[in-house]
Formats: C-alpha cells, structure tokens, sequence
C-alpha cells in the first residue's frame, strides 16, 4: 500500500483550526514570573548609567537584572568561521549596537506590571558614531562598531582574480549594481520562553519550553550558556507559529530567562510583542550585489562575476556565513565555464541578519536571473531563447559546477518548458506587443521568468526517526525533525503508513521534546522530508523485519516466508494470506516477552539535493501612477518525488507568498540616525491574503538518487523562484520606455521614478 503521491489531508490542522493549538506561552507553570526586557533606543552608544531605583520600587517588581549583576560575560561568536573578536553578552553590557538590544530584564508577578516597572528605568547613554550601510562599514575612516576587533568586516570569501582580469576574456561585458533589501521574517507567533529549575539528585536540571526550530539545538545552546551537562537540560517544542530560519538559533532572551529561573529559583516567562520581534528577531537578506556578466553575441554566457557585500547586522552570527551558500550556487541553472565570486560581510548598528527562508540561495538565485535578463535586454534577444542556449543539459547530471555545487539531478528546461506553455507566453508575448502599439495604453504588460536551482540541507545533516508499535495495533512516530506549519505530522504519518499498512489514523508523530527524542538536527534548510522522512521510512522497513520474525514465531514458518500485506495490515506465510496475523498480535506476543516492537534510525545523506523550477509572472504596470499588479503567477518547482501533492501546495504557494511579499512591498528600513521606521505592521508592508492573485503550481518530479524517497526540499523554492520573477517582469513591462532595472521592492513611486 504505497502512500507516496496521496493527497492525504493535514492530520494537524483539526485542532488548530478549532481548540486551536499548544505554544509556549499557553504552557508556563501558574507560578512563573514575568520578564520584560528593556531595550537601547540608540543604535551605538556607551552606556553610562542605569537607574532602576524607581522600576524596582513598582508593587509587581520582583527583581531587575543587568548584564552584571546577573553576571554575563562577553562571548565569541558561535560559528568560529566569523570574527571571533566581535564578543557579546546576552544583555549590552557598556555598549549597545542597534535599537532594540536588550539591555534590562525586569521581574514581575505580571506582565502588565513588568511593562510598567519597565517604564520606570532611566538609561542614559553616550553617542557613539555609527554605520548604518554595509558600504560604509567598509570606508577606510568607518567607524568601528568593535574596536577590539580592528575590522568591521566578519566574514570573507576572497576572490582568486580580480574582476578586471577575470572578464577581459569575454566579447561582450555588462555590469550592474543593485540590492536584495533587508526584510523582517515576521512569523504569526512571536518568540516566547519559559524556564524552569529543579534539582534532581543533587544536581540543577532545566527545563526550557522553546518557540523553535530545532529543540535539541536549543538545549545545546542553553546548556553552554549556563554551564552544564546537555542531558540536564530538557527542551520542549510545542506548537509553534512560524519559523522561516529565524527561529533557528540560540537568543540572548531565551539566555537570560534560564539564568534568572535559576537565580530566584522560580520558573519564569517571557513572549515578545510585536515591536519588539520586529527588534528582536533576526532579519533576512540585506545583501547589496555588483554583477558582471560576459558573452558572445549570439548570447552564450563565458563569464559571470558576484560581488557580494553582506550585511550582517550589529553582531556577528549565522547572518555573515550566509554569503557561504550564495557562493555555491552563483552560476544557478547554467553552464557558465568561468565564475568569478567575492563576498565580505559587514557589521553594522542593525538589527543582526540570520538564516531566513532560502539562507542565502535566493540571494545567488536574484543576481543571476536579474543579470541573464539584462543580458538578453542588450542582445535584443528573447530571455527565455538566452536561458534556453545557456542550460546545463539533464543528459550532464550528475554535474559539478564552477563553485563547487555536486548537483545530483534536473531538468531545467523541462520546467521552464512547463511554465511557459501553462502561461500562454507566445500569446502573451502578442498581447504585449499591441499594447506597446496603442498610444493610448496607459497599462503595459510584463512576463517576468525565472529559472533557478537550490541547494536542500546544505550542511549535510543526519535525521533522526524511530517507529514503535503497540499491543493495541497503534504505532508512535518519532522524529528529530521539528514542525513550524510544513505538515511534518502528516508526511511521516503518511510514510510509516506506507510501509506498515497501519491506517494514518493509528499513527501518532511527536518531536520537540529532547527526553522523548534522543537527537534530532530540527528543521532548516529544506531538509526535513529527505531527512526525516527517509528515517522514518527506513525505521518502518526495521520494525516490519523484527515483526515478520515475531510472526514466523506464531505461525510456525520461517522467517523468510513470511510477508507483510500492507493492504489488509497482516502478516501470513507466502501463497497462503488465508490464515494471518494483524499488528496488535505481534505486538502483543512480543510485549509478553518484555520487547518492544521498536525501530531507530539515524538517516545520513550521502550528499544535499537540488530542487530547481521555473517562475513566471505576469503584471501590469500603470504608467500614470506606478502600481503594479499581477495578473498571473505560475510555478514550476520540482522537488523530486513528491509524498503529498497538498503538502507541497501550501509550501510552494507560501514561499511564493513569501517572495512577492519582499518584490513588492516589505522592506525593512532605518532613517540616517539609525532608528527603524518600520518597526510594525503599521509601517512595514506585511501583504495579506488580499493582495495575492491565485498561485498555479504545476507539478513535475525528477527523483534525486541520494535518498530512498528520490525526495528533494520544498520549503524554500517557492521564495527562491518568486522575486527574481516579479523584478523581471516590472522591467520587461517598462523595457520599451528604457528602463533596464528597477531595484526591489518595486514600489509606485519607485516604479514611477523609473520612466520619469
């Protein structure tokens, strides 16, 4: 009974769409006490005083905490490939470095008295210079955000030539230089914590329940921060809210929780609001691009060069590593024989930069598509014609590529063939044309195309997934995966189903709680099908053997003539289906023997995968006032082997979602002081349902052969594909008035100032 491409309905959804779901801040104990954080309204400063006299005096103050009275030192960063002069405390600690850095964290008994109390604080501070562009971080007389580093740079990847020598091979040379702009990943569910102490056996165990990605991560974290054993301390997942990679990390909030449970010995809680997740929750992308790209007349790509300048943020994390995985994939779908890549990334007085849906993939994916359409702009030539001529073929598979990406399987211009034929892009090309004939038009219309390949579990993570059947015939899924909204419960259910023939409605999935699930990598990086769900898979195909050997034992035959009916969900001799032995007896007869009918596995890829598609959108600009809409969207996205055709909708129209959202309208931005303007969802450009056309998705699978599922990641395509498609249409809908770019997000009054 193979389940794989099966419909199958969110087996989660019910309950959150009706007693709605679990979060943290739904779990804390009745006695926990409340943390509000205060944080620096000054991007860069010293700190010369804080007076808390009057904050603790508040009838519901319990305690008020500062870096050094709750003792927190400076820390390295926590990938040692950044800077590892650029320290921080979990609370400022005589400097701060953007607006909204904690740097107080007020008890109460409540959370309105908390805010209140908080209130009551006076910080006073020093300006500090400051740097507010990556481009200025780098000036010769930039200001340094840590001096004792000596740089403001904290990461690098070095090109091998420079761009001048590296292009002077090419006929034709175009360069560009344009932004992939800073955005707030905004999940439905802010951060939340709570934390709680007790002693067992003479020694401190801590509880942690997290709004996470990855929960045995988080105890990782949590366990360096306060000096102890990772098997004491515990981390729960619950439902959570959204995650999009900027959950996926330790924060300094989620710190300083667990040390001051532990320092009053009471459990304590905090949720962030939104102006302060806004603050407080790492950002996505702020990456500015120089592009050269080379060729010959007929249109063959020779040469490409990306230089990337990453803005980091005012710390040094993940943000700065990410230009790491743009490098694998600069050259995207083509066969370009000389690529050229250069990256540094930049501290500056930001909010810092983290991982956000793509990691640095979308930001290689956006340099690429924008510079191919330019290119075919200046030959004259039809974009989809160029991107046809420059494919790498699927007869070249598996292929390496200049910066090191070992793509294991595609079929690039299938997928565009797919799109373009479901978009009508010959009629639509005709439609074009006689709207550029009408002098009256006042609305034009654009095709955006882009064609892209993504790198899935980058890092090459192992999953862990475990299958237990019970004496009553129901079986327990466990996995190390973790679960922000993707279906996780379904597909593993749906997969253990598959091979045991249990009904879905029988199979339980749970995560996110490290003293149930002994290890687990969590969820980043389009990983968690190909991961776990492949653990899944393989520790159902173990509990079946150790089951036929159980039932060989009832039946009296050997093991090896024995055969599971996943259609019925019985066992029975080989020729004789007849006499048969259902899961709740094996289970039962091996339970009698004190065993369990239980399966782990620890899932190890032999390498990552590459999901690739095309996207093309279809607009119309007004020429009088600047707005664009769009009419169509239309996705190809292949990720392998598809389980569940649903599943892959909702992730693929979310990250298409995603990725128009920061086309068209959100962008996060700060004035030349340094203080965020668009600091809430009055400001910030967060679309609703409401400002989205109907997505289609057109299926198409091209199995990897790196997993026993051919199943390639899905979260992140839909954003990869999705910006790059909206930019290029906006131009190509102006094109014939001269514009050659329009820098996102593509804005009226920016779309106006284009052709005016």
């Amino acid at each position: 009974m193979s389940m794989i491409g099966t419909r199958v309905q969110r087996i989660e959804d019910p309950d959150l769409l009706t007693v709605g779901g679990m979060y943290v801040d739904d779990l804390a104990p009745a006695d926990a006490l409340h943390i509000t954080f205060i944080r620096s309204v000054m991007p860069h400063a010293t700190i010369t005083s804080i007076d808390t006299s009057e904050t603790e005096e508040h009838p519901d103050c319990v305690a008020v905490f500062t870096a050094e009275s709750l003792g927190l030192s400076a820390h390295s960063p926590s990938y040692g490939l950044v800077n590892q002069d650029m320290k921080r405390s979990a609370l400022a600690n005589g400097v701060v470095r953007y607006v909204g850095e904690p740097i107080v964290a007020v008890v109460s008994t409540s959370r309105e008295g908390g805010i209140d109390a908080a209130e009551a604080t006076i910080i006073e501070y020093d300006e500090l210079p400051l740097v507010l562009r990556p481009s200025d971080s780098l000036a010769a007389d930039a200001p340094l955000v840590f001096p004792e580093a000596g740089t403001n740079v904290a990461f690098q990847i070095p090109a091998q030539q420079s761009e001048s020598d590296f292009i002077n091979g090419a006929e034709i040379v175009l360069e560009l230089e344009f932004r992939n702009h800073r955005m707030a990943p905004a999940p439905m569910e802010p951060r939340a914590a709570v934390s709680k102490w007790e002693t067992i056996d003479g020694d401190e165990h801590l509880t942690q329940w997290a709004s996470t990605q990855g929960a045995h991560g988080t105890r990782d974290g949590l366990a360096k921060a306060c000096g102890v054993d990772p098997a004491n301390v515990r981390v729960i997942c619950p439902d959570v809210g959204g995650g999009f990679g900027a959950k996926n990390g330790n924060y300094a909030e989620d710190q300083v929780c667990a040390h001051i449970a532990r320092r009053l010995g009471r459990p304590t809680r905090w949720t962030e609001t939104r102006s302060e997740s806004m603050v407080g929750l790492v950002h996505g992308r702020a990456v500015d691009f120089r592009c050269v790209i080379g060729g010959t007349p007929e249109g063959r790509i020779t040469h490409y060069s990306l230089d990337v300048l990453q803005d980091s943020g005012a710390h040094a994390d993940i943000g700065a590593l990410l230009p790491f995985f743009t490098n694998i994939m600069t050259s995207g779908v083509y066969d370009i024989p000389n690529v050229r890549f250069n990256a540094r990334s930049a501290i500056t007085n930001t909010v810092p930069v983290g991982a956000y849906r793509g990691a640095g993939r979308p930001e290689a994916t956006h340099a690429i598509e924008r510079m191919v359409d330019l290119f075919a702009a200046h030959l004259e030539m039809d974009p989809v014609a160029l991107r046809r001529l420059n494919m790498i073929s699927p007869d070249s598979f598996p292929v390496k590529t200049p910066t090191g990406a070992a793509m294991d399987s595609g079929d690039y211009e299938r997928a565009m063939d797919l799109a373009l034929e479901a978009v009508d892009y010959h009629g639509l090309r005709n439609e074009q044309a006689q709207r550029r004939n009408d002098p009256n038009a006042t609305s034009h219309l654009g095709i955006g195309v882009s064609t892209y390949v993504e790198i899935t579990n980058p890092m090459g993570n192992q999953e862990y997934g475990s299958v237990e059947v019970h004496p009553d015939g129901s079986a327990l899924v466990l996995t190390g995966s973790s679960s922000h909204g993707q279906g996780h419960h379904t597909a593993f259910a749906q997969l253990a189903s598959g091979q045991t023939g249990i009904p879905i409605e029988r199979i339980t999935v749970r995560h996110g709680d490290t003293a149930e699930v002994p290890r687990g990598g969590g969820t980043g990086g389009s990983k968690s099908l190909q991961l776990g769900g492949s653990a899944v898979v393989q520790a159902s195909d173990a509990v079946v053997e150790t089951a036929k050997q159980a039932a060989a034992d009832l039946l009296e035959a050997n093991p090896t003539d024995i055969v599971l009916d996943t259609d019925a969900g019985v066992f029975h001799v080989v020729g004789t289906p007849a006499v048969s032995i259902p899961w709740d007896r094996v289970a039962t007869s091996l339970a009698e023997k004190d065993q369990r009918l239980f399966a782990e596995i620890d899932f190890k890829p032999t390498g990552a995968t590459f999901p690739f598609g095309t996207h093309v959108c279809v607009v119309e600009v007004d020429v009088e006032l600047g707005d664009v809409s769009i009419r169509r969207f239309v996705a190809c996205d292949d990720a392998g082997v598809i389980i569940n055709p649903l599943l892959v909708d909702g992730q693929v129209h979310g990250g298409i979602a995603a990725g128009i959202g920061h086309a068209m309208w959100e962008e996060f931005a700060y004035d030349d002081a340094g203080n965020p303007i668009t600091a809430n969802f009055m400001d910030y450009g967060m679309p609703s349902a409401a400002e989205f056309s109907m997505f289609e998705r057109i299926p198409m699978e091209t199995p990897t052969p790196l997993n026993p599922l051919g199943a390639k990641g899905i979260g992140e395509s839909g954003t990869i594909g999705s910006t790059p498609a909206v930019q290029n249409a906006v131009v190509d809908a102006l094109a014939h008035l001269g514009v050659t770019h329009v820098d996102i997000p593509v804005t009226p009054e920016r779309v106006w100032r284009a052709f005016n």
